[in-house]
């Protein structure tokens, strides 16, 4: 799939599509599938410290996926979907089978498509975990918040009673 048809472009099917189609070829660590459903330079972000930082590209995101698959007996499942073809945004919630580990983790991704070609030009990552004890900020590593208007501080301060 290296582009989506014009009158397909970020349609809510398209997304879906798009994103069961991934997994799918995630599950079956097809390389060459998994980097056509991205934009060639696509971002895979994470929470600080997983995979060395973000996936950065098409075929770094389908190499990983790769060996996970390879080293983890990876097998991913798609629980729910909710796709937005006017902002050209999906967010699923997902489980990851780490099946060689006896370990499943679950969390949500957020996806933003690229309106030209209709590819993943974005997937953030978050995954269910507690909050640390000792507090900071749980946010994805290399992501600019700043940068795409997220806010980094609270807009006021609370007066402690």
């Amino acid at each position: 799939m290296s582009s989506a048809s014009p009158e397909s472009v970020l349609t809510e099917a398209h997304m879906e599509s798009v994103i069961r189609d991934y997994f799918n070829a995630c599950n079956e660590a097809d390389h060459d599938r998994i980097a056509s459903y991205f934009v060639p330079e696509g971002v895979h972000y994470f929470p600080p410290g997983m995979y060395e930082g973000p996936f950065v590209g098409a075929d770094t995101i389908a190499r990983k996926w790769c060996q996970a698959v390879a080293t983890f007996g990876s097998v991913w499942t798609i629980d729910s979907m909710i796709t937005d073809a006017a902002t050209g945004r999906a967010v699923i919630e997902w489980s990851h089978f780490k099946t060689f580990q006896d370990t499943l983790l679950r969390g949500d991704e957020w996806y933003r498509f690229d309106p030209e070609t209709g590819l993943i030009a974005e997937i953030r990552a978050y995954y269910a975990a507690p909050q640390p004890p000792e507090g900071g900020r749980l946010e994805l590593g290399g992501f600019d918040y700043e940068a795409r208007g997220i806010a980094t501080e609270p807009p006021f301060e609370r007066a402690r009673s």
